[in-house]
C-alpha cells in the first residue's frame, strides 16, 4: 500500500536557485504554475525576503523580516507563468550577478469565494497537498473565517497588509489549543496572544479573536494555512539534546524543505533544502526573520535522511540542549511510495 496518495512531491512545492541578471528574467523548473512564491537575494545581506502571491496579485509583496504594510514593486516579480515566474531588475528579485532561491507551493491557479467564515474570504485551496492562500478583511470582533481545506490546517501563518504589524504564526505544534503563537519577523518565544480565540481551526474555518494583529477591523489580511498530508508535509515540534549526535526528526519523507525556530527560548528562524545543499550535511541557513545573506554555518549542520533529518551539531539554532522547537517540512520523495526512497 503506497504511504502518500503525492507521488511527487515536487508537482506541488519546489525550490528553484538562478543567478540574477538585472534584467526581465524567466525563471522555469519550478514545474508548475506557483501560487505562492517566496524569494530570496542570497548574495545580499540587505535584501529583504520577498513573499508574493496569486490572491494578492504580482508585483504585491510582504516581507518575512519586518512589520511593514503590503508594497508595491513593478520590478519584482511581474508574472506567474506555466512552469515558474518571471522577475524584473529589482536587486532583491534578480541582483545581477547574485545567487537567488525561491520556494514554491501550487495553490489551486485561481481564487473563489469562501462563505464559510462569518467573514467571506478569497481562497485559492489545493486540497490534495493541504495548502491554501486565504485574504479576508477584519471586522474588530471575534470572527471566523473559511480555509478552503476540507481539514483542519496544523499551521497558519499570516499577516496584516495594511498596517505595520507583527506576522503571527500558529500551529498545533507551538501549542494544541492554540493559546500561543510566534512571529516570523522576529527571534521572539512563545507569545501567549490571543489571536485564534484559543482554538484550533476546524475542517472548514479558523477562529480569529478581536486583535488587531490578525483582525483590525476594515484591514486586510493574507493568511497561508497548511493541513498535514502524510509522505507530502509535516508539522511537528521536537526537544534538542544539545548533542553533536543530535535529535532525529522522523517525518515520514526525505525532506526537500524544513523551516524551524526554538520556541522555549529566543533564537533566529532558520531555513535549509535540498537545492541549495544538494549533499549532506546541509549548513547553508537563511534567517526569515532577518535580510542577512546565506551563509554556511556548521551550528546548523543536518543530514536529510531518507524519513526525516538529524542535527549533526549542538547549535543553539537547531539543537539547544532541553529546548522545544518547532518545524514545517515538505517532500523531496516520500519514505513509501511507488520507488523506493532512499537517503542523499
Amino acid at each position: 500500500m503506497a504511504y502518500t496518495t503525492i507521488k511527487k512531491p515536487s508537482d506541488y512545492f519546489n525550490t528553484v536557485i538562478w543567478t540574477g541578471t538585472g534584467s526581465s528574467n524567466a525563471i522555469t523548473g519550478v514545474g508548475f504554475q506557483p501560487d505562492w512564491t517566496w524569494i530570496k537575494n542570497r548574495s545580499q545581506a540587505a535584501s529583504n525576503h520577498r513573499i508574493t502571491d496569486a490572491v494578492r496579485g504580482v508585483t504585491k509583496e510582504i516581507y518575512s523580516d519586518l512589520t511593514a504594510s503590503e508594497g508595491t514593486n513593478t520590478d519584482g516579480l511581474t508574472a506567474f507563468g506555466s512552469d515558474g515566474f518571471t522577475v524584473g531588475s529589482s536587486a532583491d528579485y534578480n541582483g545581477n550577478g547574485n545567487n537567488m532561491v525561491s520556494w514554491n507551493w501550487l495553490g489551486a491557479n485561481g481564487t473563489a469565494s469562501n462563505t464559510n467564515g462569518s467573514i467571506t474570504s478569497t481562497v485559492s485551496a489545493n486540497t490534495t497537498s493541504g495548502f491554501s492562500i486565504v485574504k479576508y478583511t477584519g471586522t474588530g470582533a471575534n470572527a471566523t473565517v473559511g480555509h478552503g481545506l476540507g481539514v483542519a490546517p496544523k499551521m497558519i501563518i499570516g499577516k496584516g497588509l495594511d498596517n505595520a504589524i507583527n506576522w503571527t504564526v500558529g500551529g498545533s505544534n507551538i501549542s494544541s489549543n492554540w493559546t500561543s503563537s510566534l512571529a516570523l519577523n522576529s527571534t521572539g518565544a512563545v507569545n501567549v496572544a490571543n489571536y485564534w480565540q484559543d482554538q484550533a481551526p476546524n475542517t472548514n474555518t479558523f477562529a480569529l479573536s478581536s486583535d488587531i494583529g490578525v483582525n483590525a477591523n476594515g484591514l486586510d489580511f493574507i493568511a497561508y494555512c497548511f493541513a498535514e498530508k502524510k509522505g507530502f508535509s509535516k508539522f511537528g515540534s521536537y526537544t534538542g539534546n544539545g548533542n553533536a549526535d543530535g535529535t532525529f526528526v522522523y517525518t515520514g519523507f526525505k525532506p526537500a524543505f524544513v523551516m524551524l525556530k526554538v520556541s522555549s527560548t529566543t533564537n533566529d528562524w532558520i531555513i535549509l533544502d535540498n537545492k541549495r545543499d544538494t549533499f549532506n550535511v546541509a549548513t547553508k541557513k537563511l534567517l526569515p526573520n532577518v535580510s542577512n545573506a546565506e551563509s554556511s554555518d556548521s551550528g546548523v549542520s543536518t543530514d536529510f535522511l531518507s524519513n526525516g533529518f538529524k542535527f549533526r551539531t549542538s547549535g543553539n539554532n537547531v539543537n539547544v540542549s532541553g529546548g522545544t522547537y518547532i518545524y514545517m517540512a515538505f517532500a523531496d520523495e516520500p519514505l513509501v511510495g511507488d520507488n523506493p526512497c532512499t537517503a542523499r
